[in-house]
């Protein structure tokens, strides 16, 4: 099977009202944000603009609808990713099977080549279309591949946050973590990646918060490589939840005959 360039990049959305007093444990705090950053409502729709951006400031641009329906909270999901742009990925859809506690399902869909490819699950620590998010910072990692210290908490840009580390207990792309997790809602607002070496080599920004249909929602996030000197600023032009997505949406037949009613 010939190797085929992964354009796509699909982002979570933001939920969850949190709770003042007593710090919980740094397990919980993790857990109520990875609700937060990746189970928002039932289902969601976004429109996507992903700016990809070299230290000189050159830039390419993605645009693309992106589609989740949660199972339950904290459980299994799909997602559903359609690119409208730049023209060589137009009509590429990506589609994803979630998985909490084993490795995801994923499907690729070329439309130059009318071929549908199963993406390997050892890829969950790759770069997005040359980014710098990879499917773990895209899809969410199962929490019990981590271990989680509660720091300190602190005020963060303004906001009253929480501050985490998480080290993996295998195999990751970095050693440490570190998460300023936002006391009112639990987004993460910034999360800082050490390497092997134990040198900051990629910085997580929330960088705009807004309230869709209630929900507190990261709608521009940015990853930064500090080593390379390369972002990916990531803004979602479009939000709408619970709009009651099909199941019949996650189907090889849709991969190639996407529904027109979703993706516009």
């Amino acid at each position: 099977m010939k190797t085929i360039p992964v354009w796509l990049l699909f982002l979570s959305f933001a939920i969850v009202p949190g709770v003042h007093g007593e710090s919980p444990s740094a397990t919980d705090i993790i857990q109520k944000s990875h609700l937060a950053f990746y189970y928002a409502g039932n289902d969601g729709k976004a429109k996507v603009l992903m700016k990809l951006i070299n230290k000189s400031g050159g830039e390419r641009k993605r645009e693309l609808t992106m589609l989740r329906k949660n199972e339950s909270q904290g459980g299994n999901q799909k997602y559903y990713s359609y690119f409208h742009n730049p023209p060589d990925v137009r009509a590429t859809v990506f589609m994803v099977y979630k998985y909490p506690h084993k490795n995801d399902d994923r499907w690729l869909f070329v439309p130059a080549l009318n071929l549908i490819q199963r993406i390997a699950a050892k890829d969950s620590r790759s770069s997005f279309v040359g980014s710098d998010f990879t499917y773990e910072d895209v899809s969410g990692r199962d929490l019990s591949s981590d271990t989680h210290k509660f720091l300190r908490e602190e005020l963060h840009q303004g906001r009253d946050c929480y501050v985490i580390e998480s080290t993996p207990r295998g195999r990751a792309d970095y050693v440490k973590k570190i998460s300023w997790i936002d006391r009112s809602n639990y987004l993460p607002i910034k999360e800082d990646y050490y390497d092997t070496q134990g040198d900051l080599y990629r910085t997580f920004t929330a960088d705009s918060i807004q309230s869709i249909q209630g929900i507190p929602t990261v709608m521009k996030r940015t990853m930064k490589n500090l080593k390379s000197g390369h972002r990916t600023e990531v803004r979602f032009q479009t939000v709408e939840y619970n709009i009651g997505i099909d199941d019949d949406l996650f189907s090889e037949r849709s991969l190639r005959r996407p529904p027109q009613k979703w993706i516009q």
